[in-house]
């Protein structure tokens, strides 16, 4: 696989507890998982790959330049251009327009300001916002909120996209939406969606990373998960669809692995 991400040994702590252990990934072109219970560590990774955050060990390599070190300010700076990212809880000012919020990211990434208006127009498009691109930020409904923080990821039609719960707040209509504008951009682009619903990793990822206590518990494709539920024995595989009995059962298995360490 053509890697986009690499990181190898990385470590993440905050104050005493270990957020990441010496955690090995690669991610390339297309839309993957990120799936885990809530203080799995799936934030923290995240926050280290979009560079809001360094490591306390581990090399990372984003888009061809490593990016461990809080140093490497160039390497750093060039990778926040090519990438897209939306945390959990993103700031924005209340008095800004849609336009004027998105443009305003679009200029931190340092766009040709010939293309930011074009650019500014197509994102909020895909994301079903065009009617309201003129309205100011404060009075938009929160789902309405996280269809702009997904516009702002996309301004710069990003080669890195990071997703921390992009879905919370969207009804189902717009979750589906969001999915195949997820599939649409992982033709191109490397996206990793960061979510506690095994749904949108069905319908959106090609494969699943499942972090447990800031390790690995599981990675492979989706389909592959769904086949660790199907166990007769257990009283609890008649509940819950294929994939969420499977991410069970993985979690399940990695405890008892880890246990025994």
């Amino acid at each position: 696989m053509n890697s986009t991400v690499k990181v190898s040994g990385l470590t993440v702590r905050h104050r005493r507890r270990t957020a990441l252990d010496s955690v090995d990934l690669a991610f390339g072109p297309g839309v993957h998982g990120l799936l885990g219970p809530n203080g799995a560590g799936k934030t923290s990774l995240i926050r280290v790959l979009s560079t809001a955050a360094a490591p306390d060990a581990g090399r990372i390599e984003l888009l061809g330049a490593e990016v461990g070190s809080a140093s490497d300010h160039r390497a750093r700076a060039e990778v926040r251009r090519r990438l897209g990212y939306l945390p959990q809880d993103f700031g924005y000012y209340a008095g800004f327009t849609v336009r004027e919020f998105v443009a305003y990211v679009a200029w931190l990434k340092e766009m040709d300001g010939t293309r930011v208006g074009t650019a500014v127009e197509r994102a909020v498009d895909r994301v079903g916002l065009a009617g309201r691109i003129d309205s100011r930020m404060k009075t938009l409904s929160g789902g309405m909120l996280r269809r702009v923080g997904i516009a702002q990821a996309i301004v710069n039609e990003p080669e890195l996209l990071l997703l921390d719960e992009p879905t919370a707040g969207l009804d189902p209509e717009q979750r589906v939406e969001f999915r195949a504008l997820m599939r649409d951009l992982g033709r191109d682009a490397t996206v990793i969606l960061s979510t506690h619903l095994v749904e949108d990793v069905v319908a959106a990822c090609e494969d699943v990373a499942l972090i447990e206590a800031g390790r690995v518990a599981y990675r492979g494709t989706t389909r592959e998960l769904a086949a660790l539920g199907r166990d007769g024995d257990d009283p609890e595989a008649l509940h819950g669809s294929p994939i969420e009995r499977g991410y069970t059962a993985a979690l399940r298995s990695h405890r008892a692995t880890a246990g025994t360490r």
